[in-house]
């Protein structure tokens, strides 16, 4: 599988592009993981989430290191980042909306032609909890966001730590999940409505399921605490999301289990789908 995420990917003769979504937990301390990555890989576009530091305070590496760099961040908590080969237009932080965007949860930016966005979604604690009810009006800002910008018709890709769990096949124990935080019917159904076809848009598609519809054990987080990595107690809750035109594009797609290994992970491992250019 690892092969897969060889330097440049060229397949049939044709020039790839390829973009990740990373939750690193801390870019200060995944800081020297991530470059390692970046250098091993050579992704082109590289979606943060949870970077935990204020703007200023973001790693300069990665500038010194050619890379172009967008920033949307926050003290300790929370923050987002696009990290790209190619330079960032229209970058916007947020949702640009009347509603609470003290929490830096969202960027969106143009590489490329294609538009990119990194969203960490509010983790929403427990089912009752008053974090579970932000979760969800989030959820349905950020669904207003995408339709108020006409992006399900656009080439869009949203890429990010959506803390759902979309089908029970993302869940590595259902039954221990159902009805809990993450895994409820109403986060699916909300987080949903990106995909469902209407009149006025033809919808997101979750680029994994759609190469990979009824695969299992297929992970992108597991708990620090009860062993969970070791014994495979996983939930697939980082996704990337591409609109039609990006779904047809798409070539594969890659959640990297190898990068959970090692000294100091991230509870999350990249997740890199790969498209015709």
């Amino acid at each position: 599988m690892i092969i897969c995420l060889l330097v440049k990917v060229v397949i049939d003769f044709k020039i790839m592009i390829s973009i990740v979504t990373w939750n690193v937990n801390s870019i200060r301390a995944r800081e020297e993981r991530v470059l390692a990555w970046l250098k091993k890989h050579d992704p082109d576009i590289l979606l943060l989430q949870e970077t935990k530091v204020q703007d200023v305070d973001f790693p300069k590496v990665f500038e010194d290191q050619n890379y172009y760099v967008a920033i949307h961040g926050q003290k300790s908590y929370n923050g987002v980042a696009i990290i790209s080969k190619f330079p960032l237009n229209n970058v916007v932080m947020g949702f640009n909306d009347s509603g609470n965007d003290e929490q830096a949860r969202a960027i969106t930016a143009t590489v490329k032609g294609i538009c990119v966005m990194s969203v960490y979604v509010p983790n929403g604690r427990e089912v009752g909890h008053p974090y579970y009810d932000f979760k969800l009006e989030w959820l349905k800002r950020f669904f207003s966001y995408i339709e108020k910008n006409d992006l399900f018709t656009k080439d869009f890709i949203v890429g990010g730590d959506f803390n759902v769990a979309m089908t029970d096949l993302d869940v590595y124990d259902p039954v221990l999940w159902k009805d809990r935080n993450i895994c409820t019917t109403i986060e699916r159904d909300t987080l949903g409505q990106i995909k469902k076809d209407t009149n006025t848009y033809q919808g997101l598609t979750d680029l994994f399921r759609y190469h990979y519809p009824n695969k299992t054990e297929a992970y992108s987080w597991w708990d620090y605490r009860s062993l969970g990595f070791p014994k495979n107690k996983g939930l697939r809750i980082d996704h990337i999301y591409g609109s039609t035109t990006m779904r047809d594009r798409s070539k594969d797609v890659i959640i990297d289990r190898d990068e959970r290994k090692g000294s100091s992970p991230s509870d999350h491992v990249p997740v890199m789908a790969v498209f015709n250019e």
